[in-house]
């Protein structure tokens, strides 16, 4: 089976391409020791794993599976969202990819050789869509780290990118104990379903320094959703406008929460960084 190693910002992924073996199963054990950093991806290891499948709807041109490092199945991946149909382009020189998850279809348009723009759709903002365990408004949310009447960090804003995503604004992301803070707001009784947080450090109007603890994998150098919702998030709070850079450790993301439509827009950069094939 062709198997794949690229990177969407610096973001990891092994993909399988299972588009003529139908009778593939990827399973949880097999993502967590192709993940791993001994495993056939080599020393770096991956954040997470595809699966490329033929499509089960109409209008859609391929079918993503997507699997954490920790070996849960999950249901959207911003920077897998470009990378997935950035190889379909290439097969079929074609500029435009429906992409198929179980989150639903996304609209991918190739934007230059290696650049990609996905529409992610609406943010989903409601408490119920996020999703949390009780009633909130939700560009607030009741989560505090540290002492209860003097917080390290509070007020974070949440909101469900295809993934529940929790927001904390910060004086500096590069500061942060990320490693610590994320594992304890990542399985917070207020998220039943577990979520992703992110850091986010407003420099600007138009410029978010980012960093993200994304929930089953850990530290990644980018974030798709989470920058997705970032942007959302600081622009609901009024940090941002609609329209912003948002620099992550593996590269930079432009995203857009268009006001026309309420979609997100994504843009970023593909690179491959290994093709071979693997005896599955």
């Amino acid at each position: 089976m062709k198997f794949i190693i690229m990177n969407g910002a610096g973001n990891r992924f092994g993909v399988f391409d299972a588009r003529a073996h139908p009778g593939f199963t990827m399973t949880s054990d097999l993502a967590k020791a192709t993940a791993t950093k001994n495993g056939p991806m080599g020393a770096l290891g991956a954040d997470q794993i595809i699966v490329m499948r033929p499509p089960k709807s109409s209008g859609a041109d391929i079918f993503m599976e997507i699997w954490n490092a920790d070996g849960g199945e999950v249901d959207a991946c911003g920077n897998a969202s470009r990378c997935i149909p950035w190889l379909a382009m290439v097969e079929t020189a074609q500029d435009t990819i429906m992409l198929e998850t179980n989150a639903g279809h996304l609209q991918t348009t190739r934007i230059s050789e290696h650049q990609v723009s996905v529409d992610m759709g609406e943010p989903l903002l409601q408490w119920n869509e996020i999703p949390l365990k009780e009633y909130m408004d939700t560009h607030v949310v009741d989560v505090k780290v540290g002492p209860i009447d003097a917080p390290i960090l509070a007020r974070p804003g949440a909101v469900n990118m295809g993934n529940p995503h929790c927001v904390f604004f910060v004086d500096n992301a590069d500061e942060t104990a990320v490693d610590k803070i994320g594992p304890m707001i990542e399985f917070h009784p207020l998220f039943p379903e577990q979520c992703n947080v992110g850091f986010a450090e407003i420099r600007g109007k138009d410029v978010i320094r980012l960093r993200v603890w994304e929930r089953g994998v850990g530290i990644t150098k980018a974030c798709g959703t989470g920058a997705c919702a970032a942007l959302v998030a600081a622009h609901r709070q009024g940090h941002t406008d609609r329209m912003a850079r948002i620099i992550m450790d593996g590269g930079d993301l432009q995203i857009e929460w268009r006001e026309s439509d309420n979609h997100v827009i994504m843009t970023g950069p593909v690179e491959v960084e290994f093709e071979g094939e693997l005896d599955v």
